[in-house]
């Protein structure tokens, strides 16, 4: 993905969830502010029941003008305009909350005219069995005399405790966009590391490609001069050199590759190929270098397959190349051809020293190797059998592998005939 379209994406994925987030929270005020209302007017209708039933059984009408007044979202004062037993109010206010549903906890006081003060009254609890008493400052107002005033001191945690799901749901929110921040942190570390390790890769690799050339000219103009020609010992020297700079030249190429293909898809030129004579072609090339190989092919007929036929033949030479490489005794490999339903599977198994199963998962991760003795002997950067997999991947090829029952492993890939 470009670094264009992969900063959009998290731009407005980021737009996206804080916008929701914001919404969620808007959701939630505006739900308290509904469940504030609806608190307000069941306390107000409550309040109103009380008047009137302090009214019953004396001789006074009720008064026309509203007698409750809200002074705070918590405090309402009630102007009864008659005298009242402080007893009857708080029984009569019991009731009618209950009747409303009101169930937290509230505290009233009367207006004394002897005193001329607010008396406190009481404090009425529903989550302790025994409350205990408080003193709370109730200030008198002027103008009223047979009045009593509320106060509900836990209204604001009594709203909330109704609005938990909203307020979880804004909790996990926030936790949603806290992890989406920090995953997209860690994802652009990951890529400036991943770019600069591709970039180091490449650099590396073409400051090497220079000098190797030179040493690869000088040596094949060195091993055709006379006196070169006339020693067996310089001669074999020679040959020591050119070999190995090829097979450095080699592994170079193949770095160069996998970095190339980290960054776009290879380009595969895929065409119908038999399968059996690239075997072969692969094999004879091997056996020129190790004499003592011994490949064994079994199929009951040939293949054809779609792919990429240079690629396709690097896998060959990869997979056999690992077996011979990871073998104490003489290598012996077998490929088994097989059909299945709808696929063709190629099993390439041999007599190697195996991979335990804690690591068989990983040999085909990138510069992976597996830590043991015949590793450290063996020369490699670890991309052999990433890069077998790269290939299968993009041909729609399954690769597995698992140990046998004796000793080596059988590495299969998987061909659907379509």
């Amino acid at each position: 993905m470009k670094t264009k379209n992969f900063n959009i994406i998290i731009v407005l994925g980021l737009i996206a969830t804080i916008g929701i987030l914001i919404a969620q929270l808007l959701w939630t005020k505006e739900a308290f502010n509904i469940e504030e209302k609806k608190f307000s007017q069941k306390t107000h209708i409550a309040l109103l029941e009380v008047v009137k039933k302090l009214y019953l059984g004396t001789n006074s009408e009720l008064p026309t003008e509203n007698p409750i007044k809200k002074i705070a979202n918590d405090y309402y004062i009630v102007n009864v305009d008659n005298d009242f037993e402080p007893n009857i109010l708080e029984h009569y206010l019991k009731v009618e909350f209950a009747k409303f549903n009101i169930t937290t906890d509230f505290e009233y006081a009367m207006y004394n005219c002897q005193s001329d003060e607010m008396v406190y009254g009481n404090y009425v609890s529903y989550s302790n069995k025994t409350p205990e008493k408080k003193t709370v400052y109730f200030p008198k107002h002027e103008n009223l005399v047979y009045y009593f005033a509320i106060r509900f001191p836990n209204e604001t945690s009594y709203l909330s405790s109704s609005l938990r799901f909203w307020f979880i749901l804004s909790f996990a929110l926030i936790i949603i966009l806290l992890v989406y921040v920090y995953s997209i942190y860690t994802i652009i570390q990951q890529k400036k590391y991943s770019e600069l390790q591709r970039d180091f890769i490449n650099n590396m690799t073409h400051e090497f490609k220079t000098p190797l050339s030179s040493i690869l000219i000088a040596s094949n103009y060195l091993n055709k001069h006379p006196v070169i020609e006339n020693e067996e010992k310089l001669e074999k020297y020679t040959e020591i050199i050119i070999n190995q700079s090829k097979k450095l030249n080699s592994h170079i190429e193949q770095i160069l590759n996998i970095a190339k293909s980290d960054n776009a898809p290879m380009k595969m030129e895929k065409k119908n190929i038999f399968i059996i004579p690239i075997l072969k072609d692969v094999i004879e090339n091997m056996q020129l270098k190790n004499s003592n190989l011994e490949v064994k092919i079994t199929a009951v007929s040939d293949y054809m397959i779609l792919a990429d036929e240079f690629h396709f033949t690097n896998i060959i030479y990869n997979l056999l190349d690992n077996s011979i490489k990871y073998c104490n005794e003489n290598p012996k490999i077998t490929i088994a051809i097989n059909e299945e339903k709808d696929l063709i599977k190629l099993d390439f198994i041999d007599n190697g020293i195996g991979v335990s199963n804690k690591n068989i998962n990983f040999i085909f991760d990138k510069f992976y190797r597996i830590p043991s003795t015949k590793s450290n002997e063996v020369n490699g950067f670890g991309l052999g059998l990433y890069y077998v997999k790269k290939i299968c991947t993009q041909h729609k090829w399954k690769i597995i592998a698992h140990n046998n029952k004796e000793n080596g492993i059988t590495i299969s890939i998987e061909i659907p005939k379509k």
